[in-house]
């Protein structure tokens, strides 16, 4: 374990209470709530001022974790299309059991599986995915480091991992592929 006991505590805390948090993730900082509560997630909206048309991913711990949110079909073909070299959000045809808000109006939502430990653990504890959208207003750049990230957003949170702070690598977005509900499936971001 590379991070603190108590600050991974206090952030998971924050998500059992229902809390927004700022926290590291696999691609850019995230703001993250627990992905199940419809509150919380319209708090991220409400926090970034962002459209509640524009659907944010939630990062999951592992492929089964998907279960009891998308088809098992679904889920099994997503193997064939993450990729190994890069951070893969899949966008899911037909979730449940996730908040209304992320649910796009063709009832699709997006999962990650994070290959960084914090917000991995994060998700295996808490037992739900956890949302993840860019620590940012709205048609604001996303901040590739912490030190980026505007005050406003901090001063937002419940909890603001100490984790990761340091980090001032580029961050890049993850690739973004969408499984239709006929098995095709649509690049959205290389």
């Amino acid at each position: 374990m590379t991070y603190s006991q108590d600050d991974f505590d206090a952030a998971l805390s924050a998500l059992r209470r229902g809390g927004v948090i700022l926290y590291p993730t696999d691609t850019v900082w995230g703001i993250g709530c627990d992905a199940t509560d419809e509150e919380a997630v319209e708090r991220i909206f409400r926090i970034k001022r962002r459209a509640d048309s524009k659907a944010m991913l939630s990062l999951i711990d592992c492929a089964e974790a998907l279960e009891g949110y998308v088809d098992p079909e679904a889920a099994s073909a997503s193997i064939k299309v993450i990729d190994p070299a890069r951070p893969t959000t899949v966008i899911y045809p037909k979730v449940r059991n996730i908040a209304a808000p992320l649910v796009a109006d063709d009832g699709s939502a997006g999962f990650r599986i994070s290959r960084e430990e914090f917000s991995r653990e994060l998700c295996r504890q808490l037992g739900r995915p956890v949302v993840s959208t860019s620590a940012n207003i709205s048609g604001r750049p996303a901040p590739a480091s912490f030190s980026e990230i505007d005050d406003e957003i901090k001063a937002a949170m419940d909890y603001v991992v100490i984790h990761g702070r340091e980090s001032d690598g580029l961050a890049t977005p993850s690739r973004i592929v969408k499984l239709n509900p006929d098995g095709t499936v649509a690049v959205i971001r290389p």
